[in-house]
């Protein structure tokens, strides 16, 4: 006798939206706005989730919930500025991220600026757009220690997660290549036997395919 599948609900499943509003903690929108977007998100994996497709709900779940949090901060924030400085700023953070992935520190503001070809007075104005609200009502140092806000943990999860939604959607041949260079840790001349590719075939499709993964993680 088959047992039947028990479908996914929101309220079993919130700690993801927790998860995913926490990645975006500390850029100019309230958490609570961060959680109802993303409940929206959840709401929406729940009635479109096929458990008969043999993904577990998370993997499919936790990038619909990013899209709706991502969704929010191209709505418009909790500050109105232009539309442009808005475009600019959202696109600054996605240089910041790829360069702090690349080169493990922050850049610099003319850093920035030659990377996206911007002035350094448009960069810095658009990093302040970026930057968090800050409480007129804060404690005073007399009162106790304000904490100084740090990534949380449970933002590798998210990552993993994302990370394994787009490996999923890769060719067989492509996933093959990826899981032989970064799990099994082979150099490229001895995945490239693996495959029946040559060094440099290998080497120009990894490149394609880490540019591809690092725009999706990054949208």
């Amino acid at each position: 006798m088959e047992t039947e599948t028990k479908k996914p609900t929101a309220e079993e499943n919130l700690g993801l939206v927790h998860l995913c509003a926490n990645k975006f903690r500390n850029r100019g929108i309230e958490y609570d706005d961060l959680y109802s977007a993303g409940c929206v998100g959840l709401l929406k994996a729940v009635r479109a989730f096929d458990e008969t497709r043999g993904v577990r709900f998370s993997t499919y779940a936790v990038p619909v919930i990013l899209g709706e949090i991502k969704r929010l901060f191209r709505d418009g924030g909790t500050i109105r500025v232009s539309r442009g400085l808005k475009e600019l700023s959202l696109r600054l953070q996605r240089i910041c991220e790829s360069f702090r992935r690349e080169q493990f520190r922050e850049p610099t503001v003319s850093e920035l600026a030659e990377i996206s070809g911007e002035s350094e007075s448009d960069v810095s104005e658009a990093l302040c757009v970026s930057q968090p609200v800050v409480s007129l009502t804060a404690p005073d140092e007399e009162e106790g220690q304000i904490d100084i806000p740090v990534d949380a943990p449970d933002e590798l999860i998210v990552d993993l997660l994302a990370l394994r939604q787009i490996m999923r959607s890769l060719e067989p041949a492509d996933r093959t290549l990826l899981e032989l260079r970064y799990f099994r840790n082979m150099t490229q001349s001895a995945a490239a036997k693996v495959l029946g590719m040559t060094q440099v075939q290998v080497s120009r499709r990894e490149k394609k395919l880490l540019t591809q993964m690092r725009r999706e993680l990054l949208e």
